[in-house]
């Protein structure tokens, strides 16, 4: 299934679940050579992802889990979000 997802330039929605966090503190590194993570992978409480910058602060309510390239963060999205209902209507 592929879900396209814009690349976010301002920040979500936030909520104050979770502190924030850089992604050196929670994101899985994607190693691409030589050539730093030009993006993260963000999700919230409810389980909605988010492509994020990789030069920016973790917004308070999301936690990086995952960096690299723009398309290795869009591929990583679509392996792992694969139902994209919320948290709270799929466990409802």
């Amino acid at each position: 299934m592929h879900h396209e997802l814009p690349t976010v330039h301002d920040e979500p929605s936030m909520n104050n679940t979770s502190p924030s966090q850089t992604p050196s503190q929670s994101a899985s590194a994607n190693t691409e050579g030589a050539h730093p993570p030009s993006h993260q992978v963000l999700v919230n409480h409810e389980e909605q992802y988010c492509l994020w910058p990789a030069e920016k602060t973790v917004p308070n309510g999301w936690r990086a889990i995952f960096s690299g390239s723009h398309q290795a963060c869009l591929d990583h999205v679509e392996a792992v979000w694969t139902d994209m209902r919320p948290l709270s209507v799929r466990e409802g």
